[in-house]
């Protein structure tokens, strides 16, 4: 089955421009730039989408501030949070942080588990309204199409929750106010991702629709829901949403990136480095400078992005800048197995913002991989205290797994438990998070659910990712013959990833190719032997049957 198109435009994204230089310009002034790479592939897999850039259009519509990623991912199901975005309003006046429900329910024995999933998912379908929906008629007609100049203030420093008490307050009194629902929206949708709470997704669905129908058509509330769909994984959502918001405004920034970041997603590379391009002669800065070098990474032109990147640090200027370019450039360097260069950048992305959670993970499987256990392991184990995404939950059951110590099995279990228990919250947002599902319950879960997820996600999109985990998907099931295609289909861009390797190399090896098995297990380790501790000792082991074989 082929990737859906008819969502893109005739041109395939290309619009009637020039050819665009092999290489973005940088020639944006520094208070143009902002942050995000795109949504939530690409890197550690974690089903975080990105977050949204700053917009700086001629309606200079206040901007979402990059705050400290990275959720994990993102957010999940309704209700009515408190002000600040901490938590869920369940019930007359409790309220619970996500970080804090999946931490009580990482302590819960296995036995509880099914209730501890349940809870979690109540807690999610609790019906709420937009908080700022409070108190209020229409207000006076005419309102301003921006929040005031405070409000913009307050989010463009990164105080997201203070940002989202002030734009509540404002909207308030100026109920409509277009421009400041579309605002709050899209900062409903920064918050789920940075909390790892998809709770704020159905209401920043409901702050964006208001704002459409206070100003029907709206480019900010349509540049927003792209960015909804996309943090969703809804990618020919966010695609189709990104093409009305452009239709209006050819030089949105926010609708620029949402358009590759969905390419991207789809596996429409092509479009996707077309898509880059465009928004390069458009916007140039930091948000369209990391797509477009991940753009170039999936098809193996890693020097490129490397060199785009440095450029893009260059270029940064807030601290949350510089902490998200920094951690791509360590992402880059782990993925090729420097594991020094990595934990510099890390450690420059710290330096900037102490809190930015995707610096923290990378950084805890940079230790990982270069031999300090008990660091990651103590590095993992904040993140997911804080952003209880699947990727790290996997990385940390991983590492307790390897460990070996006394309850360090139960400890992964309840890691993994963790990860079903996100994916109903996920789900209950609105999230399509069968990719994340495939990936972990592949390795540590129920084959049957791995498959059918992988299915269902390939059904959606064809991205190299999604080959991939359904390729695995379809071999811990038994099904190597069926799975190779998918496999060579995910290493076929050029994208270099050692688990995509290995992976292929342990289905050649189960389908009798031998040859071909101990050049793809070896090109994994070559590349990043760390790349995961359970994977990496089992490529190890499989490699070492191969040798004795011969």
């Amino acid at each position: 089955m082929a990737a859906r198109t008819n969502d893109s435009p005739p041109d395939g994204g290309r619009g009637t421009e020039p050819p665009a230089p092999a290489e973005p310009r940088h020639d944006r002034t520094r208070d143009e730039a902002a942050h995000h790479r795109g949504p939530d592939e690409g890197r550690a897999r974690t089903g975080a989408p990105g977050r949204p850039p700053r917009e700086t259009d001629r309606r200079r519509a206040p901007r979402v501030p990059p705050a400290a990623p990275h959720a994990d991912g993102d957010g999940r199901g309704p209700g009515a949070a408190g002000p600040d975005g901490a938590g869920q309003r369940v019930g007359a006046g409790q309220r619970i942080g996500a970080p804090r429900r999946f931490s009580a329910a990482a302590r819960r024995s296995r036995g509880a588990r099914r209730t501890v999933c349940a809870g979690l998912l109540a807690v999610a379908l609790t019906a709420g309204a937009v908080a700022v929906g409070e108190g209020g008629g229409e207000g006076r007609a005419g309102a301003a199409g921006a929040a005031p100049a405070v409000v913009a203030g307050v989010l463009a420093g990164g105080e997201l929750g203070a940002g989202i008490r002030s734009l509540q307050a404002h909207l308030r009194a100026q109920p409509r106010d277009f421009g400041g629902w579309a605002t709050l929206g899209t900062a409903y949708v920064e918050q789920a991702r940075t909390q790892g709470d998809p709770s704020r997704y159905p209401q920043a669905e409901q702050a964006l629709e208001r704002s459409l129908a206070l100003e029907p058509g709206n480019e900010q509330a349509l540049a927003g829901q792209a960015a909804l769909a996309a943090a969703r994984h809804d990618f020919t959502g966010a695609l189709a949403y990104a093409d009305r918001a452009l239709k209006q405004n050819p030089y949105s920034e926010r609708a620029l990136c949402s358009r590759i970041d969905a390419l991207v997603e789809l596996g429409r590379y092509e479009e996707a480095a077309g898509a880059a391009a465009t928004a390069d002669r458009r916007r140039p800065g930091v948000p369209v400078f990391t797509r477009y070098a991940y753009v170039r990474e999936l098809r193996g032109d890693v020097r490129t992005a490397r060199e785009v990147l440095r450029r893009a640090l260059d270029s940064a200027s807030s601290p949350a800048d510089v902490a998200y370019v920094a951690t791509a450039l360590g992402q880059l360097a782990w993925n090729r197995g420097e594991y020094g260069t990595a934990l510099a950048h890390y450690a420059r992305a710290l330096a900037a913002d102490d809190g930015h959670l995707p610096a923290l993970e990378g950084r805890a499987r940079a230790q990982a991989a270069s031999g300090d256990r008990a660091g990651a392991v103590k590095t993992l184990e904040q993140v997911v205290a804080r952003s209880p995404l699947p990727g790290p939950l996997v990385a940390l059951g991983e590492l307790y797994e390897d460990r070996g110590a006394d309850g360090d099995r139960a400890r992964a279990r309840d890691q993994y438990a963790l990860v079903d228990a996100w994916t109903a919250l996920a789900r209950a947002g609105g999230v399509e998070a069968d990719l994340d599902t495939a990936l972990a319950a592949a390795d540590h879960g129920d084959a049957g659910d791995a498959l059918r997820a992988a299915r269902a996600e390939w059904d959606r999109r064809h991205s190299v990712h999604t080959a991939d985990a359904l390729a695995w998907a379809l071999h811990v099931n038994g099904r190597d013959e069926e799975a190779l295609p998918y496999a060579r289909r995910a290493t076929a861009t050029g994208y270099r990833s050692a688990a995509f390797l290995y992976h292929r190399g342990m289905i050649e090896k189960a389908t009798g190719r031998d040859r071909a098995a101990r050049g793809s297990l070896t090109a994994a380790l070559e590349l990043n032997p760390g790349f995961s501790p359970l994977g990496a000792r089992a490529a190890r082991a499989a490699l070492k049957e191969l040798e004795g074989a011969r």
